[in-house]
């Protein structure tokens, strides 16, 4: 991998607009990763282009009731980009196709008070697929009658990591849970964070969903550092409880959610990982600086499991690496972004400003 940073692309208007702006300026990414994503899926389970296409169908009219702009947008990207509306749906549901082996993110978030430059700070490394790393760009939309916000996202997605101009920073991972097949994708309720200005407005974005999937968003607030365990059927809200710092892994934390876990196979040492941030973070100096944090990101405790995940010989996930990192100021609207395993690769700095 030669190039460090990411390509920027910025979109504004109303929602189709916005989709046809991305369709053409990212339409090289965006089909690529069309006509990758299902084999990628495949990897892990086998399942039919027609049976992943039906999910996808039965999926838009959840999406159209829980937000038409959030369709129109996609309408958009379809009438400019050529993919059809149906393989634009297809990339929001990949993960209910397979919800347990998503990814197996380290995330964490920091108030101000914690933080070196006094900035709240929400940060994890992406373990996933890196041959989805060339249809990642960091993609800017200023809508006209919502926050302005910035993702590092694979083309064609309706939302990912990234934060708003509220100040809020939005961080995911996987969370083994029960689910269901239909419903509105996970991706849908992450855009509905980014049009909130408060953890509560963000809160109420996603409990208003069917949910189809369980989810884990760290997030950072202007009321401070919080996590969402998202279950399909519920949110539980996980606080800081006056440290200044939120962790997570991929398993269920909320003592309601606790036995869930019995249910399920650890992804990836996730109890492990958590300990193991968990220690890295109270022995970092107080206040922490971005470097402090990037190191936090770095570390090879119990490889290769680790923190900073390399390609193994496991045989169901081994290929996942860290495809990328970050770490995100949202109360400042940079995002700082490592193309690669953080310990080979530098953070370039992109600005919602």
């Amino acid at each position: 991998m030669t190039a460090t940073r990411y390509r920027e692309v910025e979109v504004g208007g109303t929602p189709f607009e916005m989709g046809q702006q991305l369709g053409e300026a990212a339409r090289d990414e965006i089909r690529g990763f069309d006509e990758i994503a299902l084999e990628r899926v495949n990897k892990s389970l086998t399942v039919s282009r027609e049976s992943a296409i039906a999910v996808a169908e039965d999926c838009i009219s959840f999406v159209e009731e829980y937000s038409a702009d959030m369709l129109a947008e996609l309408r958009g990207v379809s009438d400019s980009s050529g993919v059809c509306l149906e393989n634009l749906m297809l990339l929001q549901v990949r993960n209910q196709l397979q919800p347990e082996a998503d990814a197996g993110c380290t995330s964490f978030s920091i108030a101000p008070s914690s933080q070196a430059d006094h900035h709240a700070v929400v940060g994890q490394n992406w373990d996933n697929d890196p041959a989805l790393d060339p249809f990642t760009i960091v993609l800017t939309r200023r809508p006209e009658s919502q926050p302005a916000h910035m993702n590092i996202t694979q083309a064609g997605l309706i939302a990912y990591i990234g934060l708003n101009e509220a100040g809020i920073g939005v961080c995911m991972n996987t969370l083994p849970a029960p689910s269901r097949p239909i419903g509105v994708p996970h991706y849908f309720t992450v855009r509905g964070i980014y049009q909130a200005e408060s953890l509560t407005d963000a809160v109420a974005a996603v409990r208003r969903a069917h949910r189809a999937i369980p989810s884990n968003v760290m997030l950072a607030t202007p009321e401070g550092p919080a996590d969402l365990e998202v279950t399909i059927d519920d949110i539980h809200v996980l606080g800081d409880e006056g440290s200044g710092i939120v962790t997570h892994t991929n398993h269920c934390l909320h003592p309601e959610l606790v036995p869930i876990n019995d249910d399920f196979p650890e992804l990836i040492e996730s109890g492990p990982r958590k300990c193991r941030v968990d220690e890295l973070l109270r022995k970092t100096a107080k206040p922490a600086t971005l470097d402090d944090l990037k190191a936090v990101l770095c570390d090879h405790d119990n490889h290769p499991t680790s923190i900073c995940r390399h390609p193994n010989d496991h045989p169901g996930n081994g290929y996942w690496t860290s495809v990328f990192s970050v770490l995100i100021e949202a109360d400042t609207g940079l995002m700082h972004v490592s193309r690669g395993n953080p310990c080979e690769q530098p953070y370039e700095t992109y600005s919602l400003s």
